[in-house]
This record gives C-alpha cells, structure tokens and sequence, in this order.
C-alpha cells in the first residue's frame, strides 16, 4: 500500500511528464514557423539531437 507521501510524488511526477510532453509536442508541432524554428535552434544550442 502506497503512503500519502508516495502518493504526492508519484502525481507530481505523473503531472510533470504530462506538462512536458504537451510543451514539446505543443512547441514542436507549432503552425507559426518562428516558434517552431526557435525551438529547433533551441535544442541546437543545447547540442540535443533532433534530427
């Protein structure tokens, strides 16, 4: 049986995988070309691969 404590963590965790999944593919999937290609340059800078 979970703890409360372990409870909080597990949604915390949960909630935090679901926010940055929505960033990336919100920001990755972009209409407006200038947020898109500011992301791509972003990740470039950060030497994380995209492509």
């Amino acid at each position: 049986m979970l703890s409360k404590a372990d409870s909080n963590v597990k949604t915390a965790a949960l909630l935090a995988i679901m926010l940055g999944a929505m960033i990336l593919f919100g920001v990755g999937f972009a209409q407006p070309a200038e947020i898109h290609n500011a992301a791509h340059d972003t990740r470039h800078a950060l030497n994380f691969p995209c492509h």
